[in-house]
């Protein structure tokens, strides 16, 4: 019995001491690591240039020449991320940063260090960049600004309408692509916009549709749609008729003088209408022969009435 438990106690400070062993291993191992990653290391980066605010219709040749290689000091912890990969971006301005040429961007690395030194951050110096120039290729697209029409699906509450027509925040947009295919484009239309029992105004995001063309670019990309949404009611009121081109020889009698209009038209202005809004007329010219009626025709009327509509759809008449 007492040799059993002595052999037992052996083997228990015998795996106590492995696993003390083992932790102080450990800690020593992770001391060694961040004692290595608190020196200074030079490596060399490269840095991907990222061109921005750049023309609608520029497109920038993105190969291996748009590369700077910046051989830096750092710390170890600060050269990390650069063991799972083997670049970063850097972002320039075409507006600021770069000399514009035909088909190519000028970039001046060495005069423009600081810019550099400041993406990459205060962890990095920059002992020396490659190469001293860079040049950024690029070529120009075709384009050209067409108007947007809206594609709209809208159905109103009963008693509500659109008064007056939609609001857009631009009326044209640019098209960017390849000549033949900006060619065929005189205009373009909106996705479709699908709204039900509205009654209230709107506005809404629509994107613009593209889905007919190849390699075309758009922008912007969409627009805001707005109008304005109300109640509106119906009226009718009686307006006189005008027989207009009538030759001076010719004497008629017509029946009726007048006829009843009904108009749709918003709550605001509907006590503000009367009759010499309105000019209806009937067109002697348009009478053909034996013909002994006229067709009334509204002519005129306030652009804030929705529709019209005649209830007598002719108008007698005899030669004296």
């Amino acid at each position: 019995m007492n040799s059993k438990k002595k052999i037992s106690l052996s083997d228990y400070l015998k795996k106590k001491n492995v696993k003390r062993f083992s932790l102080f291993f450990a800690i020593a191992f992770v001391f060694l690591i961040f004692s290595k990653l608190s020196n200074d290391y030079k490596q060399t980066l490269k840095l991907k240039v990222n061109l921005v605010n750049t023309e609608d219709e520029i497109l920038i040749q993105n190969d291996s020449s748009n590369i700077i290689d910046a051989y830096v000091e750092a710390k170890g912890f600060s050269l990390i991320p650069f063991l799972f990969k083997n670049s970063t971006e850097i972002v320039l301005d075409a507006k600021t940063n770069v000399i514009s040429k035909p088909n190519l961007y000028v970039f001046d690395v060495q005069k423009h260090q600081f810019l550099i030194e400041g993406q990459l951050g205060k962890s990095y110096k920059v002992l020396s960049l490659l190469p001293d120039t860079l040049n950024i290729s690029y070529s120009k697209s075709a384009s050209k600004v067409v108007p947007i029409v809206l594609n709209s699906t809208i159905n109103y509450a009963v008693g509500y309408d659109i008064k007056g027509n939609f609001n857009f925040n631009l009326d044209s947009v640019k098209v960017v692509g390849s000549s033949i295919e900006v060619d065929k484009i005189n205009k373009l239309t909106t996705e479709s916009l699908v709204l039900k029992d509205i009654k209230r105004d709107i506005t809404e995001n629509v994107k613009i549709d593209i889905s007919e063309f190849e390699n075309i670019q758009v922008f912007p990309k969409s627009i805001e749609v707005s109008a304005e949404v109300t109640r509106f009611t119906e009226g009718t009121i009686e307006v006189p008729v005008t027989i207009t081109n009538k030759p001076k020889d010719v004497i008629i009698n017509y029946f009726p003088k007048a006829v009843t209009l009904s108009y749709y038209v918003d709550l605001e202005n509907y006590n503000l209408i009367k009759a010499s809004d309105f000019i209806i007329e009937c067109n002697y010219t348009d009478v053909k022969e034996g013909q002994t009626y006229f067709i009334p025709k509204i002519v005129e009327k306030p652009k804030f009435i929705k529709r019209t509509s005649i209830k007598q759809k002719r108008i007698d008449f005899i030669k004296l």
